[in-house]
């Protein structure tokens, strides 16, 4: 089980960003990792970002050893992955961020493959 997730401080801002800039709507996208850190966002091409699901296909994904996770916000205040989130989850393994309204840094989440809550350290 993964106990904890390391996240550059830059990165983390930039998706609280992009959470608030996609609002009302969900955004998502996929997590790069380098030494042990989640440092970038990678957003697939020909998404569809709607007001309770965001879809692509991830066909348009680069062959990416580097991803190690997904991120996605929910434009309400429930924080907990749903069931299609855990679905999804399994298919992605690693990290999973959800971040949910109103998008300041209490409002991040981060969960395992299976769903559980892991802890976010938070890199400068």
């Amino acid at each position: 089980m993964v106990a904890k997730v390391r996240i550059r401080g830059e990165l983390l801002e930039y998706l609280l960003e992009l959470s608030r800039d996609f609002y009302p709507n969900e955004f998502a996208g996929f997590l790069r990792e380098k030494d042990g850190v989640l440092e970038e966002v990678l957003i697939a091409p020909g998404g569809y970002f709607g007001p309770t699901s965001a879809f692509f296909n991830t066909w348009l994904l680069p062959l990416d050893g580097e991803i190690k996770g997904t991120v996605h916000s929910h434009p309400d205040h429930v924080c907990q992955p749903s069931p299609q989130d855990l679905w999804f989850f399994s298919k992605f393994g690693g990290f999973h961020l959800i971040i949910c309204y109103p998008y300041s840094l209490e409002d991040v989440r981060a969960y395992d493959s299976e769903g559980n809550p892991v802890e976010i350290e938070v890199i400068p």
